[in-house]
């Protein structure tokens, strides 16, 4: 729910706050939602992300001593912030999705004052983090991590969901070294198109930026986007104002290193591709084309799904609730918020 690092890019727009510090492991159907939790259940230990109207906080069963993240949300300041279908999206999809590499919610809750939800812990941190302390990735660790959001976004699509966020802040590592999509605030379920700005200006498709209406193809070109940020370090857009980004996007001028491996740029520039009729992976055979590709040779997709393939990375950690992965957040008396009056209740009626 929040950005773990320093850095220069430019905050998503219209966001729900990443919930970059939570997702889930393995857990049985049984578990999806589980029911006479209460927050008084959970040992709050400290604040692991914080965001506009929320924080995401490591938590322990105090039945179970399981750890877990638990992402509290404010009631007063999302509707102050006019953000209450953009939870409810939310939550609705993480009530309908379980995949190895996404972020599967465990349950989730509201009273008065307050939204609980909660996640298994996943303690290695962001991509974002791992890439910066690299420089670059090579062409096979860039892979490896892109075979795991092909098989991710495949999975969201049958669902007819367009995850419209996916940058490397939003992806986590597990306990094992392997990729978990997190933060589903600008996820949405399309019946045709949409119409929404919304992202991470690096990232908008030229579609949303010209407001033609946008599908599933959106996450196509951002995953060209973060295939060449992640071999060249950067990425292929970028200027030091929002606008600029978008004036670049829709030139659609690219400047290659020459370091770049020429079968992934071949995939990049045919994810790049601005008129979507003709996007790889938005076409008759959908994300079959992407796995079909050149630089995917010799990648089993039984084998990504089943977390086979050997992460590149395996993060440091010293035991279940090891936070040292995230950064350091100042902590808040949440439980002070704001009870709402009967009116605003019904605004959450439902959820």
């Amino acid at each position: 729910m929040a950005d773990y690092s320093i850095r220069s890019r430019q905050e998503s727009t219209e966001s729900l706050d990443s919930s970059s510090a939570v997702t889930s492991e393995d857990y049985s159907d049984d578990d999806k939602e589980k029911d006479g939790y209460d927050i008084e259940d959970f040992h709050i230990i400290k604040t692991i992300g914080t965001g506009t109207f929320g924080r995401v906080v490591l938590c322990k069963n105090k039945e179970t001593d399981e750890y877990g993240a638990m992402k509290i949300l404010c009631l007063a300041d999302v509707i102050r912030l006019k953000q209450v279908e953009h939870v409810k999206n939310e939550k609705n999809i993480l009530q309908e999705i379980r995949h190895p590499f996404v972020v599967n919610m465990l349950w989730c809750d509201r009273d008065e004052s307050c939204i609980y939800m909660l996640f298994e812990y996943v303690c290695g941190g962001e991509l974002f983090s791992y890439l910066r302390n690299a420089g670059r990735f090579t062409s096979s660790t860039g892979n490896f991590y892109s075979s795991e959001i092909v098989s991710a976004l495949e999975y969201l699509h049958s669902k007819s969901i367009v995850y419209r966020d996916l940058k490397p802040e939003n992806l986590l590592l597990d306990k094992d070294g392997h990729l978990k999509i997190t933060d589903f605030g600008f996820a949405k379920k399309l019946s045709d198109r949409t119409w929404t700005l919304c992202g991470t200006p690096e990232y908008l498709a030229p579609e949303i930026i010209q407001s033609k209406g946008h599908n599933k193809a959106v996450d196509w070109w951002a995953l060209g986007v973060l295939i060449y940020e992640m071999l060249a370090g950067y990425p292929p857009f970028y200027d030091d104002n929002p606008f600029g980004i978008y004036e670049k996007i829709l030139s659609g001028k690219i400047e290659w290193p020459k370091h770049l491996d020429t079968v992934a740029k071949d995939l990049i520039k045919k994810l790049l591709v601005q008129d979507r009729t003709k996007r790889l992976g938005n076409m008759k055979s959908g994300a079959e084309d992407i796995k079909r590709h050149r630089w995917f040779k010799g990648i089993d997709w039984h084998e990504v799904y089943m977390r086979k393939l050997t992460p590149p990375f395996v993060p440091k950690i010293m035991y279940d609730g090891d936070s040292s992965n995230f950064d350091d957040y100042p902590e808040a008396d949440w439980k002070s918020s704001r009870t709402l009056e009967e009116s605003e209740l019904k605004l959450f009626e439902n959820f």
